[in-house]
């Protein structure tokens, strides 16, 4: 494999741990379990909805699966109130123990490092200015600004003429296999972070490079 020039971050799971939003469903009087349950149905409909033309707002999509979820549940406040304090805790997220020495090893590699999210810019701002690693991240961008969501090819191939590179200069990490195989389809080199043990599924292309924690990915490539 080409020494990559840059490496291209999905922020929501992959950087961000999300197991204290199990937390926030609960507080609200919600099965805990449903956390997971809710992020994957927000990112079907999200797909659903790239796959007919649009580029849904990450947050809406989100609200509107959290009303038809938790709809009929008895919460101990209102639908609203429990929809705003669960997606609430999107912002309150911190990164996960590997990602900033990963970062810094990255960092130190000569590697230009930048995040592309189907999510908010806000939230990956805040994720790695919390944790004081921001200076070190390039850029921070949302398919907001770009034609459509993750994995259609157009969202790494903004990614790419943003950062002024061509897509097979990239390097995607992600931990979700959709977006491993969908980076790959555009042209880009990848890496799956498999922080679980996981079996890699394999109706998906393979990764390119597969690591239990972000600090293995530099030990890689550097």
């Amino acid at each position: 494999m080409t020494r990559p020039a840059a490496i291209l971050f999905d922020v929501n799971e992959t950087l961000s741990d999300m197991a204290p939003m199990a937390d926030r469903f609960a507080e609200v009087g919600a099965a805990p379990g449903a956390a997971k349950l809710w992020f994957a149905a927000l990112l079907r409909d999200g797909f659903a909805l790239t796959a007919a033309g649009e580029n849904p707002a990450f947050a809406d999509v989100g609200a509107s699966v959290l009303r038809g979820l938790l709809h009929g549940e008895e919460l101990d406040r209102g639908l609203d109130g429990a929809v705003q304090h669960i997606m609430d805790g999107m912002s309150a997220l911190e990164l996960h123990p590997d990602v900033v020495p990963g970062i810094g090893a990255l960092k130190a590699g000569g590697f230009r490092l930048a995040t592309l999210s189907n999510g908010s810019t806000a939230l990956a701002d805040k994720l790695f200015s919390n944790a004081g690693v921001r200076d070190d991240v390039e850029q921070l961008l949302s398919v907001t600004d770009a034609p459509a969501w993750k994995p259609d090819a157009r969202a790494y191939r903004y990614a790419a003429g943003q950062l002024r590179l061509d897509v097979s200069e990239l390097l995607l990490v992600a931990v979700h296999p959709w977006d491993i195989h969908g980076a790959s389809s555009a042209g880009a080199q990848t890496a799956w972070i498999n922080r679980s043990g996981d079996a890699y599924p394999d109706h998906f292309r393979a990764a390119n490079y597969t690591v239990r924690a972000l600090p293995e990915l530099a030990e890689v490539l550097v």
